[in-house]
């Protein structure tokens, strides 16, 4: 059977728009996720609980001390429960162990000090850049069965006159006028091929650290709490498997306050979860540069069901940091609702970093508004044109999306040479609102495929573009 096509004239380039069925089954992607969803099992814990304050001395102000041992205790026992009860507890930087359960009682507020000299020196990653920096505010290296659960709050005090001063943000201003601060000399690193033992940020000179940062751990389960003032991102899983984070309140509008980012990571459900970030509500990760290349681990089975986004740069981003790859991602049945909410799905990259990107599958999502579009892609992230390492992003299924406001539907961004954006398929969507006479804005896209979608009423048809 002849398949009818007509020709999108988009930034000079004409391309194929073919309104058929999608060629990749839809039906068979979800039963996949439902296989991926059967595949994350809960951690468990023996029936012993383990409370901070039987091993509070009397003295300290902080009650790091108190924790930590429970947590040791907890763990070389055999595992359980340490409880946080009910009030205010003020603490440095926790290590979290195998077997522990760390339960914050309804009423509980974990606060985070500021204070650098308090902070341990860990391997973690920033930005996709591997490195040795002052300890995430909750951190577990290697560790199995985990958890953090309960209706507390986890508080990291995040604010200009501390991890946001003028000075960690935008730097200090050098010999050469330039500014410089840690981020910059870690990127800098990067660059110089520096091997990570030696990119040391120590104490005063650490970097802002992620809030949760579970490195290399398996059978992980975040729920219930609220967690704001995050001085970096608010929950780090990296290079770990198994992992389900559900009806967690994600609040913080700091720099860099991305909400949920699993890098490298595998089989993931993020669920029943509420999202008010500075940054991208959950951004899909696997590595940056030469770094990314070395381990060469994508991120696979990603689920996102039934949250709620509300400000950030993106609902769901996948990237910048996505070297290793990207495949198998899953979201619907959210709700994503702000004037400040950028983007509902986000793909970005550059030709340094790289990165293939496939089987995005997204569908049953309720848009309000959002700043710029339904779907963004980026194929030259920060102003980066040229590089040997081009990214390519295929097979993106968007289904069942409604939205009232935006400036375009697809504001796609490749290159004008060569089509590095393929097979976008949008089936049974409806889009009102739409302020741009000019309603997708595509570089370098090939392979777009529309079936029963409307823009401000009007099925789009040729006359659209």
């Amino acid at each position: 059977m002849r398949i009818p096509k007509t020709l999108l004239l988009v930034s000079g380039l004409l391309l194929p728009v073919v309104f058929m069925s999608c060629q990749t089954s839809e039906s068979d992607a979800w039963k996949e996720m439902k296989k991926v969803c059967n595949q994350i099992s809960l951690p468990t814990f023996p029936d012993r609980t383990y409370v901070i304050t039987d091993f509070y001395n009397g003295k300290d102000s902080l009650y790091t001390d108190a924790i930590n041992q429970a947590i040791e205790v907890c763990t070389s026992q055999g595992g359980g429960t340490v409880l946080i009860p009910n009030g205010e507890f003020r603490t440095a930087p926790i290590r979290l162990k195998s077997n522990v359960n760390l339960h914050l009682s309804d009423s509980t507020i974990l606060i985070f000090t500021s204070d650098c000299s308090l902070f341990n020196t860990v391997l973690t990653r920033i930005e996709g850049i591997d490195c040795y920096n002052i300890s995430p505010l909750i951190y577990a290296y290697g560790e199995s069965n985990i958890a953090i659960t309960g209706k507390g709050k986890l508080d990291g005090q995040a604010s200009t006159a501390n991890w946001f001063a003028e000075w960690r943000i935008r730097g200090i201003k050098g010999a050469n006028g330039e500014k410089v601060n840690e981020k910059t000399l870690l990127y800098q690193m990067k660059d110089d091929s520096i091997p990570v033992k030696q990119r040391i940020f120590e104490k005063g000179n650490g970097i802002r650290p992620q809030f949760i940062n579970l490195y290399k751990c398996k059978n992980i389960l975040l729920e219930g709490f609220t967690i704001n003032r995050s001085p970096f991102w608010l929950i780090h899983p990296l290079l770990s498997e198994n992992i389900t984070i559900r009806k967690v309140k994600m609040q913080s509008h700091g720099p860099n306050n991305d909400g949920c980012d699993p890098e490298s990571c595998k089989n993931v459900l993020i669920e029943d979860c509420d999202f008010d970030t500075g940054d991208d509500c959950i951004a899909i990760k696997s590595g940056r540069d030469e770094d990314g290349r070395y381990w060469n681990i994508p991120s696979e089975n990603i689920i996102v069901r039934e949250c709620r986004m509300k400000d950030g740069h993106a609902g769901v981003a996948i990237g910048s940091e996505i070297t290793g790859g990207c495949h198998n991602v899953w979201v619907e049945n959210c709700r994503m609702d702000s004037p400040e909410l950028d983007r509902i799905i986000r793909i970005k990259s550059n030709p340094m970093r790289g990165g293939v990107v496939s089987n995005v599958f997204v569908r049953n999502i309720t848009v309000g508004e959002c700043k710029e579009s339904i779907l963004g892609i980026e194929q030259k992230y920060w102003h980066v044109a040229e590089g040997p390492y081009l990214p390519l992003f295929e097979n993106i299924h968007l289904e069942q999306i409604t939205s009232k406001k935006s400036q375009y539907v697809l504001h796609l961004d490749g290159f004008d040479d060569k089509a590095q954006i393929r097979n976008i398929y949008l089936k049974d969507c409806s889009f009102d609102g739409v302020e741009k006479t000019e309603i997708n804005k595509i570089t370098g896209a090939e392979g777009i495929h529309f079936e029963n979608v409307t823009v401000n009423g009007t099925p789009c048809v040729k006359t659209h573009f």
